[in-house]
């Protein structure tokens, strides 16, 4: 997974690849020719008075040091900008990918765990890019060419090369296969502290609430210590290995040495070579070093590629149509026709055989009790998720059909969690036309009965909002997502229970100012409250996921005992008699 992901998103960079492995070629070749011209001013010696030739070779060795120092140089910085460019792809192809799922892929992996792969995933794969370019690159050549160097200077003393790199590379091999099934570990606990950090920043008020503090401290002491138990035993063999690397090197240099020193006694061997064969050793043992620094970074970068691409080869349930249908008209007539849903892995639908019809200029409301399935009925006409059973149409063209971006355009939805984005009230309220004036916002926040408290502000529609709208109140949050979908002007208006947290009085005086904006559009509202739909043209009332009656208030009072039911429930008795 890991060389199939790099292979994607290296293709752009190939330039700045080749122009590492070019520079690293030059650097090398360089520091290996050094220690050659030692030996030979060691073996060969300076004639006396002779200091054009120490001119001449000094010069030589400082134009070949600038060589080594400038290619370098340009290597890492050619690493480094493939590196940076690969994490922003990945970066960008997650959250892209992210952006196409349904509500269904989005439970299937959840925010914390999406938040990691886009955050702490991407950097291992980046950093193990750049440390691959810098270092595992030159190690091989390194290796390769002090092999072929120090065979040159005395072949008698290559077994000790052998022996050397063998327990290096075994050694490394144990550790790095015990490391495998740790990185894996630590990035699924990486998740979970992620998860526990996340519920509870975002439910610190439900925390407090119910003195359950010391609860949650121990809830995130138990995640936060196996995380730290794994990093630990991850630490552990990490610090085992370099040590490991530095004996076998600092041994194999006192066997070149006290081997070569037998062989320069029985003359078999100059001093010369002897000095330029243990720096040759050296700059292999390093290579070796340097390539298993890179090495005890491959096991988490795959486990980190291999979460990466399956958020990437995840393909969305909700499917764009090869060939979008364009409906005749743009009225905004919604008809679900049969339409049954049910979640993955359950065993009963929440919906079944649902059908009525939402026409231009009318208002179709759905009420039921906890769990009749109305949020999930409203999550299908803007293609959330798709249908299992049935069809919705649009304007007459099933919304399968339509382009996704086609079918959002024609609706503005105001969920049932009102969610603001960070940044100030007109840039929230402009997601829904960005082109919109201050006018058009103004206009929208008077309907939504926003317009007094925006106004209040001394910075008016430059008032700051924090991340979620968590520096407004829930009815001013509600009020202010119900204004950024009127800026949009959609032909068709989906209320998502928008009211709730709305006093009765305002309730009434916002739906008495909707009317006029929403008259030429098809406006669906889910409500709780019967007060809040009483004047609703149609009303659809559901009961475990079945529609049992459909009609206006009065005629529901009338035949459907499930709405007369909720309406008794809500002390409107009065009404039924």
């Amino acid at each position: 997974m890991l060389i199939r992901v790099l292979r994607r998103r290296l293709r752009p960079y190939l330039g700045l690849v080749v122009g590492v492995l070019v520079l690293q070629l030059v650097a090398t070749l360089a520091s290996l020719w050094l220690p050659a011209l030692n030996a030979d001013i060691i073996d060969n010696g300076v004639a006396r008075g002779d200091t054009a030739y120490i001119w001449r070779v000094g010069a030589v060795m400082l134009a070949v040091s600038a060589v080594q120092v400038v290619s370098q140089i340009g290597a890492v910085w050619c690493a480094a900008r493939t590196a940076m460019g690969v994490g922003r792809d990945l970066r960008a192809g997650v959250f892209d990918t992210v952006l196409s799922f349904s509500s269904r892929e989005l439970g299937q992996f959840g925010a914390p765990t999406l938040i990691t792969r886009s955050t702490n995933d991407v950097q291992q794969v980046q950093m193990l890019t750049f440390m691959t370019l810098v270092m595992l690159v030159a190690a091989p050549i390194t290796g390769v060419g002090g092999v072929v160097m120090a065979v040159r200077q005395d072949v008698g003393l290559s077994w000790l090369i052998a022996v050397a790199v063998l327990v290096l590379l075994a050694g490394m091999g144990l550790v790095i296969r015990r490391m495998v099934p740790l990185f894996r570990a630590q990035q699924k606990q990486l998740d979970a502290v992620n998860r526990v950090m996340r519920e509870q920043i975002g439910g610190i008020r439900v925390v407090r609430a119910f003195t359950r503090e010391e609860d949650e401290k121990a809830r995130f002491r138990t995640t936060n210590t196996e995380l730290t138990r794994i990093g630990l035993r991850v630490g552990d063999l990490m610090a085992l290995m370099f040590p490991f690397v530095m004996l076998v090197m600092n041994l194999s240099s006192v066997g070149v040495v006290w081997f070569g020193a037998q062989r320069v006694e029985s003359g078999a061997m100059q001093v010369g070579s002897l000095i330029a064969y243990i720096s040759y050793l050296i700059q292999i043992l390093m290579s070796i070093m340097m390539a298993t620094m890179v090495a005890t970074m491959i096991p988490r970068a795959s486990v980190a590629a291999e979460r990466i691409g399956e958020v990437l080869d995840t393909a969305t349930s909700v499917v764009r149509p090869d060939d979008p249908a364009t409906p005749p008209t743009r009225h905004g007539t919604v008809v679900l026709d049969g339409v049954s849903f049910t979640y993955p892995g359950a065993e009963e639908p929440v919906l079944r055989d649902v059908t009525f019809t939402a026409r231009p200029g009318t208002t179709t409301a759905i009420v039921g009790g906890t769990g009749a399935g109305k949020t999930t009925l409203l999550r299908l006409i803007p293609r959330l998720a798709d249908v299992t059973g049935g069809a919705v149409r649009v304007d007459g063209v099933d919304v399968r059909d339509l382009a996704p971006h086609d079918l959002w355009a024609r609706v503005g939805l105001v969920p049932q969690r009102p969610y603001l984005f960070s940044g100030t009230v007109a840039s929230n309220l402009r997601f829904g036309d960005p082109d919109a004036t201050d006018e058009q916002v103004w206009e929208a926040l008077r309907v939504a009965q926003a317009a007094d408290f925006v106004s209040t502000w001394s910075d008016g529609l430059d008032h700051p909002v924090a991340q979620g709208g968590t520096n407004v109140s829930g009815g001013q949050r509600q009020r202010l997502c119900i204004a950024r979908a009127l800026v949009a002007r959609p032909d068709i208006y989906l209320f998502d229970d928008s009211f709730s947290a709305l006093d009765l009085s305002t309730d009434a005086r916002l739906r008495a100012a909707l009317r006029p904006m929403t008259r030429q559009a098809t406006v669906v509202v889910v409500a709780q409250r019967i007060s809040t739909v009483v004047d609703a043209d149609q009303i659809v009332v559901l009961d475990a996921g079945r529609v049992v009656g459909t009609g206006t208030h009065d005629e529901l009072l009338a035949t459907c005992p499930t709405y007369v039911e909720i309406a008794r429930s809500q002390e409107l008795a009065g009404a039924v008699s």
